[in-house]
């Protein structure tokens, strides 16, 4: 029972759904994700599926650096030891779909436990560079290993699940936004359990949550896990849907990627991590869809490539300056003048 904003009893305060609008809101979108692979053209759903991956990929990085309070900048890294994973089961062993998306999440898993070790002794900066120190590495084993396919990386076929070739965007759509979604209701959760709130508490004081008796150690090191199985399966979605993995693949530059993102969206919140990698995913495109409108495009292509590039980045900088809390932030206040607005002056 709800007095206001206060509650009677502590499920009510652990709901993830505490009123009846965010409910509507839920079922709404839901209806909108099932509706839409119907009415939207392969372009789109070329990019909700990318979209989706990013999203999962994002809300890994957020339960490390926005909630734990850990840089990292090897997220690329464990991507790509999960989409490796996938490839290598796949063209070597003929797993099912599944069971290769889970054990790309737990191989790296147990990369992200690796390069989890030093949090203990260095954070900051000094952990960030650790983390690219691991994506250097990896980079190094998928260039030079025989059972990765060296420089030229592993080309999969079409992933099979429930005996449906999933080799459309279309077909694909309907594994990658579930898998997303239960992945976001994952970590949404989490953040209601004793694990969520001490990674929380490592953020805000790491030595004062260890005086109340959270080892750092152990919970550093799960969050690093959290967070490289999410990247794991991301990685893995990622090379069921690209169908090529090499290398380059996963850059430095994807790890800085996915740090933009949840600064722009808004860091230690879930709605962040998804409005942060929609940003970062779709604005670019719609810039491109904006210059295509304009007269003589086509010359003009050479022109406005870095002239797109540069109103992205001026984009982030803004943010940055005017919404240091992101986009998450940015929707609390719109959330916040619409309850108010009848009676706002």
């Amino acid at each position: 029972m709800r007095i206001g904003t206060l509650k009677e009893s502590y499920i009510a305060d652990a709901a993830l759904f505490d009123s009846r609008t965010q409910k509507i809101w839920l079922a709404v979108a839901a209806i909108l994700l099932l509706l839409f692979p119907f009415v939207a053209s392969d372009y789109w759903l070329y990019l909700a599926c990318l979209v989706c991956i990013n999203v999962a990929s994002a809300t890994g990085l957020n339960i490390l650096t926005g909630y734990t309070g850990l840089v990292s900048l090897g997220q690329a890294a464990f991507m790509g030891l999960g989409a490796y994973t996938v490839a290598i089961m796949q063209l070597r062993l003929g797993t099912p779909f599944l069971l290769n998306i889970l054990a790309g999440g737990c191989v790296a898993m147990l990369g992200g436990l690796i390069v989890g070790i030093p949090s203990l002794r260095v954070k900051g900066l000094y952990l960030a560079i650790a983390t690219i120190a691991a994506s250097f590495i990896t980079h190094f084993i998928f260039a030079n290993t025989s059972f990765t396919g060296g420089t030229g990386g592993l080309t999969l076929p079409p992933a099979s699940a429930f005996g449906v070739l999933l080799d459309t965007s279309f077909r694909l759509y309907w594994v990658i936004v579930p898998v997303t979604v239960l992945m976001l209701l994952g970590a949404a959760n989490l953040f209601r359990t004793r694990v969520g709130r001490a990674f929380i508490a490592i953020r805000d004081r790491d030595i004062s949550a260890e005086v109340l008796g959270i080892p750092l150690l152990r919970y550093k090191l799960l969050s690093f896990g959290l967070s490289s199985f999410y990247a794991g399966v991301a990685g893995g979605l990622w090379a069921y849907f690209f169908r090529v993995v090499t290398p380059e693949s996963f850059p430095l530059l994807m790890s800085i990627f996915f740090l933009a993102a949840i600064i722009v969206g808004g860091m230690g919140t879930i709605l962040g991590a998804i409005l942060g990698a929609v940003f970062m995913t779709m604005m670019p495109e719609l810039l491109k869809l904006v210059f295509d409108l304009l007269p003589n495009s086509t010359e003009l292509t050479v022109f406005l490539s870095p002239v797109r590039t540069i109103i992205f980045g001026l984009l982030i900088i803004g943010f940055l300056v005017f919404e240091p809390h992101g986009l998450a932030e940015v929707w609390r206040r719109i959330r916040r003048f619409f309850h108010l607005w009848p009676f706002r002056n």
